[in-house]
């Protein structure tokens, strides 16, 4: 019976937010609450939801000051060098600004943590896919899907988790499967590549001149554009850092694109075109800058994603640690805190909301039972003849059940049972622990991943829309990764 409430309710809710009937908010709090109730459990909704608020809550606080945190970064100008490197690979061209998106993601992916890999990659790259008319969802797409390939780096969670249910050494279940990663991310470089080309197709391209001169048709202006006024107050120059979509449109409409003069700078018209154009990435004229502070926060950024992977203190504190010092030091003014804070409500807000909305869904499902006994009737159904090939099923099933629960779901309440069972059958528990992190390509687009809503927040697209885009392609990726395993004999 749970188990069939289990599975039904998983589908019902993916049914509402795919066809856009109902909210992702309003469907993670409501449906879990309907099936509680038909499971006879409706005197325990309120433990179950507080319960999983209790669990989550660490990640939202988390989430809330990683926003603020590198949301500062980015309004004083830590990532333009990176922006601009980027930008410059890409000469909007679609199929490069493609390639150089699951580049970014990439690179910035190693730091283990998601929001913050969203966070960058979307106010890097949003405003050009923006400006060519590109697909935004191909951005979310490449971009979650490149993340969760990373996702497995020790420090990242699942390969941890993994270790911890089956009481390994983390190096003994990554190092070996650092092949069969390396494979799944040029996977994840040629759809970038195959996605790249077909906008091109649709699009065609432009030399980073042409661009920036058509952009500049389009918005009616001819001059390159002044230096912002100093401090963080309000206005289309501080909107656009704080990395919106429609911030950066407004700025780009009201602000000169490009010319030969400038606050008594000369500039060419390649320079103002690469350079100066607000809308080939981030404004370097925004009012936010700290160019003398670069070092700082370069050396603050620096250490603070060292104290996260050594562990130093619990994720959520050292965050919290690192906004506050960020703010006071960038901005010493209070007023200037507040607008910075301001700036960045509407993503805290949206993602706050959305992990304990989360918190509901995951609670009931675990409080009622229903994981438990989903996990039970799958790998009770496994026939006996395949259980010498159970890295391959747990390679297979990690992909669904990674998308449709929690890490710490799978890893220390499915997991340990595959393992169980493929010790039975002589197969190690190490290559069970590697296969379990096939589907982390997927899983990073989940509805129970708070970071997803970073990215799609931040994005301005409809989950729905997003996981009808990426299920496909992270799925491949996913079957590509275990192919290599079973190829180079990891698992």
């Amino acid at each position: 019976m749970l188990t069939m409430l289990g599975f039904l309710m998983i589908a019902t809710f993916l049914t509402l937010i795919m066809t856009k009937r109902m909210s992702p908010m309003a469907a993670l709090v409501l449906i879990p609450a309907l099936f509680c109730v038909l499971a006879g459990q409706a005197t325990g909704l309120g433990d179950h939801v507080l319960k999983g608020i209790g669990e989550l809550a660490p990640t939202a606080a988390m989430l809330m000051f990683a926003i603020v945190y590198f949301g500062v970064m980015i309004d004083v100008g830590l990532f333009d060098p990176v922006v601009r490197l980027i930008l410059r690979f890409c000469k909007a061209d679609p199929m490069r600004v493609v390639v150089g998106t699951a580049l970014l993601a990439a690179v910035v992916s190693l730091d283990g943590d998601g929001s913050t890999t969203f966070m960058i990659t979307v106010s890097a790259m949003l405003p050009l896919y923006r400006r060519l008319r590109m697909s935004v969802l191909v951005m979310t797409g490449v971009a979650a899907t490149a993340n969760g390939v990373m996702n497995t780096v020790p420090w990242g969670g699942p390969t941890a988790r993994a270790a911890s249910a089956l009481k390994l050494d983390p190096a003994e279940i990554f190092v070996p499967m650092v092949p069969a990663l390396a494979v799944g991310l040029c996977c994840v470089l040629l759809l970038a590549w195959g996605l790249g080309l077909r906008e091109r197709r649709r699009l065609g391209t432009l030399t980073l001149r042409e661009f920036a001169h058509e952009a500049g048709e389009r918005t009616g202006t001819v001059a390159a554009r002044p230096h912002a006024r100093a401090g963080g107050g309000s206005g289309a120059p501080a909107a656009a850092a704080s990395g919106g979509a429609d911030a950066t449109e407004e700025a780009g409409e009201t602000a000169p694109a490009q010319g030969t003069t400038g606050a008594g700078e000369a500039k060419g018209a390649a320079g103002a075109a690469e350079a100066a154009h607000p809308d080939l990435g981030l404004d370097p004229y925004r009012a936010t800058l700290r160019p003398k502070l670069l070092w700082f926060n370069a050396a603050l950024t620096v250490a603070l994603l060292a104290a996260l992977i050594t562990q130093l203190l619990p994720i959520p504190v050292l965050f919290l640690l690192g906004a506050a010092v960020a703010l006071t030091v960038n901005f010493p003014r209070m007023a200037d805190q507040k607008a910075r804070i301001a700036a960045h409500a509407d993503n805290v807000l949206n993602v706050a909301g959305m992990v304990f909305a989360a918190a509901v869904f995951t609670g009931v499902l675990t409080g009622t039972g229903m994981v438990d006994e989903m996990a039970r009737t799958l790998v009770g159904a496994l026939p006996d003849g395949l259980g010498p090939y159970m890295t391959v099923v747990t390679g297979v099933l990690s992909i669904p059940f990674t998308y449709f629960m929690s890490n710490d779901g799978f890893y220390f309440g499915i997991v340990p049972i595959l393992a169980e069972a493929g010790a039975a059958h002589g197969v190690p528990p190490v290559e069970i622990a590697r296969a379990s992190l096939v589907g982390q390509a997927l899983h990073m687009s989940s509805p129970l991943v708070p970071a997803v809503y970073v990215l799609i927040g931040m994005a301005k697209v409809e989950f729905g829309d997003h996981t009808r885009f990426t299920v496909t392609w992270a799925s491949l990726t996913s079957l590509v990764v275990l192919g290599a395993g079973l190829l180079f004999g990891i698992l």
